[in-house]
This record gives structure tokens, C-alpha cells and sequence, in this order.
């Protein structure tokens, strides 16, 4: 955790200059010069002040203003971090008060995004590169076959910060990254160790001091009072203990704010009910049920699949009310009590809320975020549907795809007996959604598509957020959040089996090979012309 943060420092204190955290300097410079490497970058000393040219790590100050743009700009979701806006000073482009938190999440996510934009491509892969290792190094699965890759990786990746950072950079904590691989080996995921929790409680303990001349006794009566508390309700019914609160718990689904009861439209009301329809397990049989008499009603178009899926969505509603109806009018049926009221059809006044928490995660809509400093309206789907070729293929196949979207509206169907919470959402349209050559998803918010399925079961989806792309405008950088139940050992990317998050470099690390090719031999070369120069008084 310590590692983490202060390479974090080191990195944004060089590339802002940001006094105190920089590794740059004259001293710095003349290390070059006595080890006989970028001769030319040597200070040039005048009368009254001496200039540093620009080297690999130096930003300009529209480059500095671009990073800081886009840290100012970030919006992620409700406990995920905190407020990033808080952490950033436009007039000096600075990061400033950044806690091992804070450098935690712009180490592994957040950091790689916002220097998209800025730096030659060799000396951006570096810095994203390590990124990546600390993002993986700190996972909550560790696949034991990729730890002498992942140790290979680090190596190569500080030997390319040492080709385009100053030898001054390269302090302890630096060095101690190539250890930090070795030690998972040796003692297991790194989240069973760091100080994250104890820190948090040491921060817990001085709240109980009252009295500053005898801190200890203090901490002492106060945890002993909260133990006894604790062990008197476990013989108490009905009483909440201190802890987390019930709202929180895993498992837990309610709504939090904003409930307006509206009418809505009946299309929308039938595209929602048909989507609770099909993701139902009981009513599955019959969904095989519908096809088959379809096929059966309509035999010229049984091998088109597409006018089938269609016929099917148009009729299934009815089909279905009739078929459970006339079951129920059997003396030895096997109809359930939740199908029978599924069949019937949720209600027309629809509760409509801002807010809802889902599994302890908790989900806004578009217009609730837009008045918020966070975000948490952003969704992601793993579907298995049809994808085509094109608007008119008529023999689409069936396979999973990913789902990028934002909630609009969070419905609460109420079908009498109990309530299914659903989300319209605006989906992303595959033309506005592509991964770039590191790994990173791209969506463009502004294409939308998917107009006919927009509702999803809040229980299905995992939240994601975006984050504007510097490099292409208009364009948002799709990154998730991080799995929050309660003794999961199941990796933060993973939904359904499937990574949904691109990291960096998903096809592979660069190639070092390559890198000097990218912008010609750099043994002394400044690849930094376009940078202001350093003066120092």
C-alpha cells in the first residue's frame, strides 16, 4: 500500500512539478551529465537563472492543464473513491492532499486514462504499464502460472522508466516494486496484507479518546463498553447491533429516494413485462412452448429466425395469460402462485425512483447524477442475444455480447403480490463502441441504440462509470466498480466469467522491440522538443 502510494507520488510530482514530490531538478541533470546519458539535457546556467531543457518526463503547460482537465472532470461512483474534483488545482495544475486511497485508485485506474492524451507513446506505455502491474498485483485472485510473466513484465517496465525518467526517481520504494511479485508468491494476494483496514482503525480508536492526557485508558473503556454492548444484544430478539447498517447489507434491495407513482405507456409497460418474462426461470418452458406453436401456425417462416423472434415478442404476453388461465382451470395443476400472477401483468401506475440500492451498490438515474458530484447511473450487461450482420440480415446467431448503458428511469413493476425492480436505460449502439490498441472500451454516449429492449432486471447488470478520453473527443473511457460483497474471493472484472473491464494491454504488452522505432533512436535524443523550457532562478 505504502509502495503504491509513494511511486504515485513520484510520478504525478515529476510529470506536474509539483514541489517536494519531484524527481527532477539541477541535481538531477548533473547525475545525467556524470553518468554520461542525455548529455543533452544539462542545465545551461546563465546570469540570473539557469535553464533545464525538456526531457521524456516534462509536460507542457497545456499538457499540465489537459491532466488536471481531466481529473477535475472525473465523476466515479458513491464510495468508490474520494472526491477526485477536491484533490485538483487548476490554477497551478496540481494534485494536492492525495491520501493512499486516492493513490491507490489513480494508480490502477484512473491515472492511465488521464494521460492519454499527453507524453511521447514510449514513455506513456511506461508509466501505463506499471499501472497495469499494480492493478493486477493487487486482484483478489492470483492465477500462481502468471506470477514469473507478471515478475518479467515488472522488470522490463522499470527498465523502460529508467530510458525516459531521470535517474533521481528511482529511490527505494521504486526498487522494492520488484519484490512485490516474490512476496505474493510467498504470502498470497496482497489484500490480506496491506494496512488499508488497520489504518482505517487506528482512525476508529482515536475517536474514543476524550481525554488527551490519558489516551490509553480512554481507548480501553471505550472498546470494552462497545464489547459488552455487543455481547449483551446476541441475547437480546429484535435489536440491532452497532455495525453496518441493515439499508447496506448484502443482499438487500430497496428503494432509497425519489418515488413518483406515473402511469406509463403501454408499449414500455409490455417491453418491460415481456423482459421480466423472459429472464424467469418458471416461465422458460413456456417461452419453448410459444415457439413450438408459432413454428407450428406459421411453417414458411419457421427457418427465419429473426421474423420468429419478432412473432414471438408481439404475441408471447397474451399467449401466455390465456395458456396459465386455462391451466388453472384444471383440477391438478402445477401453476405456481408467483407465475400466476406473472401471467397477469403488472400494474399501469408504476413507481418511478431516483435512487436504488441493489446488493448493497447503489444506482442512480442520468437526471440524479447530473445534479451530483458522483456517479452511479452507468451499466454494463452480459447477454446472450442476436447479433446480425447488418439491419437486414434475416438469419441473425445467437451468442453473448456486452451491454454498455445509462439509466434513464428505474421502474418498480408491481404484479400485486410481490414487486421486480427494472431499469430503462439508454444502450450504446455497436457502432459507438470500440477497443483501442491498449485494451481500453470506448463508447460514444451519444449513439444510441437498442430502442425496442431497453429494460433490464437491476439484479442482472454491474455498475460501471465513464470517464471523458482525452486523446479522442467525444468519447468516454468505460471502467467498472469494484465488487463490494462481502467475502468474495471473485475477481473484481469478473461477471459471468467474463472480464468486462479492457485493461490495458489485454492483447499483450507492447513491444519493447518497437518502442524505439516509434519515435526514431533515443540514446541522446530529446524527444520533448515541443516543451516549454525549466528556468530556475
Amino acid at each position: 500500500m505504502h509502495i503504491e502510494k509513494n511511486v504515485c507520488d513520484s510520478i504525478i510530482g515529476t510529470l506536474l512539478e509539483i514541489p517536494g514530490k519531484n524527481k527532477d531538478g539541477i541535481a538531477a541533470r548533473l547525475d545525467l551529465l556524470n553518468m554520461g546519458v542525455k548529455t543533452d539535457l544539462q542545465p545551461e546556467y546563465g546570469e540570473r537563472r539557469t535553464r533545464l531543457p525538456p526531457g521524456p518526463w516534462n509536460l507542457s503547460r497545456a499538457e499540465k492543464r489537459e491532466v488536471c482537465n481531466s481529473f477535475y472532470g472525473m465523476k466515479v461512483p458513491e464510495g468508490y473513491s474520494s472526491n477526485i474534483k477536491n484533490l485538483v488545482s487548476l490554477q497551478d495544475s496540481r494534485l494536492l492532499g492525495l491520501k493512499s486511497h486516492d493513490c491507490h485508485t489513480l494508480m490502477q485506474q484512473l491515472l492511465h486514462v488521464a494521460i492519454r492524451s499527453v507524453l511521447e507513446k514510449p514513455a506513456r506505455y511506461a508509466i501505463t504499464r506499471l499501472c497495469f502491474f499494480f492493478n493486477a498485483i493487487c486482484a483478489k485472485t492470483v492465477d500462481v502460472s502468471k506470477l514469473d510473466k507478471l515478475e518479467e513484465d515488472v522488470v522490463v517496465t522499470l527498465c523502460l522508466l529508467e530510458k525516459y525518467f531521470p535517474s533521481s526517481f528511482f529511490d527505494i520504494m521504486v526498487h522494492l516494486v520488484v519484490h512485490l511479485v516474490r512476496e505474493v508468491r510467498l504470502c498470497g494476494p496482497v489484500y490480506f496484507r496491506w494496512m488499508c483496514p488497520f489504518e482505517r482503525y487506528m482512525k476508529v480508536l482515536k475517536g474514543y479518546v476524550q481525554n488527551r492526557t490519558r489516551p490509553e485508558g480512554c481507548i480501553a473503556e471505550r472498546y470494552i463498553a462497545e464489547e459488552a454492548v455487543e455481547f449483551c444484544t446476541q441475547h437480546l430478539s429484535d435489536v440491532s447491533t452497532v455495525g453496518v447498517p441493515s439499508s447496506q447489507k448484502m443482499g438487500v434491495s430497496k428503494p432509497l429516494s425519489g418515488c413518483t407513482v406515473s402511469v406509463v405507456d403501454q408499449d414500455l409497460l409490455n417491453q418491460a413485462h415481456l423482459y421480466v418474462l423472459e429472464n424467469t426461470e418458471e416461465v422458460l418452458p413456456y417461452i419453448e412452448q410459444h415457439m413450438i406453436h408459432i413454428k407450428t401456425a406459421y411453417p414458411k417462416f419457421k427457418k427465419r429466425t429473426k421474423w420468429l423472434q419478432d412473432k414471438h415478442n408481439s404475441t408471447f404476453i397474451q399467449w401466455l395469460r390465456f395458456k396459465v388461465q386455462s391451466e388453472l382451470e384444471e383440477d391438478n395443476h402445477d401453476v405456481s402462485e408467483n407465475l400466476r400472477w406473472l401471467a397477469a401483468g403488472p400494474n399501469m401506475a408504476v413507481p418511478l425512483y431516483r435512487s436504488y440500492l441493489i446488493k448493497g451498490i447503489k444506482f442512480n438515474i442520468k437526471a440524479q447524477d447530473d445534479v451530483r458530484t458522483t456517479q452511479n447511473s452507468g451499466v454494463y450487461l452480459l447477454a446472450h442475444t442476436m447479433q446480425g450482420a447488418s439491419a437486414k440480415d434475416k438469419n441473425p446467431i445467437l451468442s453473448n455480447m456486452g451491454f454498455y448503458g445509462v439509466i434513464q428511469e428505474i421502474w418498480d413493476l408491481d404484479y400485486q403480490k410481490f414487486t421486480i425492480p427494472v431499469f430503462r436505460c439508454d444502450w450504446i449502439d455497436s457502432s459507438g463502441i470500440v477497443v483501442d490498441e491498449l485494451g481500453f472500451t470506448l463508447v460514444d454516449l451519444s449513439k444510441i441504440g437498442h430502442r425496442n429492449d431497453q429494460f433490464v432486471l437491476a439484479s442482472q447488470v454491474k455498475q460501471i462509470f465513464f470517464v471523458d478520453d482525452p486523446m479522442h473527443r467525444g468519447w468516454s473511457v468505460v471502467l467498472s466498480m469494484p465488487n463490494r460483497e462481502y467475502n468474495d474471493v471473485i475477481g473484481d472484472e469478473v461477471l459471468g466469467g467474463v472480464i468486462i473491464e479492457c485493461e490495458p494491454f489485454t492483447r499483450g504488452m507492447p513491444n519493447v522491440d518497437t518502442f524505439d522505432e516509434l519515435v526514431g533512436e533515443l540514446g541522446g535524443q530529446n524527444i520533448r522538443d515541443g516543451c516549454e523550457d525549466i528556468w530556475i532562478e
